[in-house]
């Protein structure tokens, strides 16, 4: 059967009725980040309300440029990651441009820049010159490594970070060699970092009334997020046996085969071990010692895996979805992204909506995934063309983004 139609849908206007409902409405944030880290974590902070203003290069964020695109500077990625945001277009060699983003700075509460913090110093952006006159502004630095080690100011980009940071090797691990997530990955984790970090900064604010600094490097921010399971032996000293969490490394760790297609399945629990095999005619299964507790799970869990899989390949996919959701045992099928933007869950839930963008036509979004019952977030303003110069010698951002606002930075 074909899906319904998904309706369609027009966002807030800010200047109208609408305005921000999130949880960060009144709080003003000058973005001067580019391609994936900084603007996913801007515009999470824009969805839950703030007042966004993105500061680009004449030339745009580079991500503008990735294909798929309808028109020129208006790719897809670029699109899903810079809604509910102003945008200023500022040239920073030009006098009267840096002294336009300092009046922005001047007005906002935040500032977050992916810019290496070298680069800063030279135009007078760092934390350090900016504080003394601006003592509430939170300021983000997100870029590739701690401004304190040896790998300071070297260039960084997804792909790099995952290769340093030991993802590459864990994921390849079964493979021919390193390899890549397929998705920027790197790039995500460190900008949901920010996204959570600066509301801490904001809340300390409440109760101090003083800003302060914070540094959000990848490097440092993928190697934590991976050790949680993956330093495993390494957990200990001496050490108990090399880094590596053994059920996520085990080969057989991977959407089953069933007889005419494939099924996500993870029994956990014991309890879900003992239905599993029950359902499966397998009974003798649970009273196997190397399966019966956690313990010997963990130790025999390429074993294990391999019998699993041997057991799913016996039923249709059909067949497995329906006793396994009976019997309450965790399961999904696995199908393409494409597939996924049908699903009948989110049609429900309504997180995949189509609107019409004015310049580049019928468009399709993933919304908002996080719900407050009081102060829900929502969706006000489309990404942007390509800002153009309003005039040659003094350049003025769409809208009031010049405008320094109130005096939210001022020494008290």
């Amino acid at each position: 059967m074909a899906p319904d139609p998904i309706p369609a849908w027009q966002p807030d206007d800010e200047a109208g009725e609408h305005k921000p409902t999130g949880p960060l409405a009144g709080v003003r944030v000058v973005d001067m980040t580019s391609v994936g880290m900084g603007p996913y974590a801007t515009q999470i902070l824009g969805d839950m309300g703030a007042d966004v203003i993105k500061v680009e290069a004449p030339e745009g964020d580079v991500f503008r440029h990735a294909e798929p695109a309808l028109h020129p500077a208006m790719g897809a990625a670029f699109l899903n990651l810079n809604r509910n945001k102003r945008f200023a277009m500022l040239d920073l060699k030009r006098d009267g441009d840096l002294a336009a983003l300092k009046t922005l700075i001047a007005g906002a509460d935040v500032f977050v820049s992916n810019v290496r913090p070298a680069s800063l110093r030279k135009l007078g952006l760092d934390y350090a010159t900016l504080a003394p006159d601006h003592p509430r502004l939170i300021y983000c630095g997100a870029y590739g490594y701690a401004d304190d080690g040896p790998y300071a100011g070297q260039p960084a980009f997804d792909d790099i970070i995952q290769a340093r940071s030991g993802m590459a090797a864990f994921q390849g691990a079964n493979e021919d060699g390193p390899r890549y997530v397929n998705t920027i990955l790197a790039d995500k984790v460190a900008g949901l970092t920010v996204a959570y970090a600066i509301p801490m900064a904001l809340y300390e604010r409440e109760r101090s009334g003083r800003g302060q600094a914070i540094e959000v490097p990848m490097f440092e921010t993928l190697v934590s997020f991976l050790a949680v399971e993956q330093l495993a032996g390494q957990t200990f000293v001496p050490p108990l046996g090399a880094a590596g969490y053994g059920r996520v490394m085990s080969p057989h760790r991977k959407p089953y085969r069933t007889s005419d297609g494939y099924l996500a399945l993870l029994p956990y629990t014991s309890a879900q071990w003992t239905r599993f095999f029950a359902l499966a005619g397998r009974g003798d299964l649970a009273a196997d010692p190397r399966y019966a507790t956690p313990a010997g799970r963990s130790a025999n869990i390429d074993t294990l895996y391999a019998t699993l899989a041997d057991i799913v390949a016996t039923r249709t996919t059909a067949q497995w979805l329906a006793l396994l959701r009976d019997a309450d045992i965790p399961h999904g099928e696995v199908p393409a992204f494409d597939a996924v933007l049908d699903d009948p869950h989110l049609r429900a839930t309504g997180l995949v909506r189509e609107y019409d963008h004015p310049t580049e036509g019928r468009l399709r979004t993933v919304g908002i995934p996080t719900r407050f019952s009081r102060t829900p977030g929502n969706i006000r303003r489309l990404p942007q063309a390509l800002a153009s110069r309003q005039r040659e010698q003094e350049p003025a951002p769409p809208d009031d983004a010049t405008r320094a606002g109130p005096a939210r930075n001022s020494p008290g």
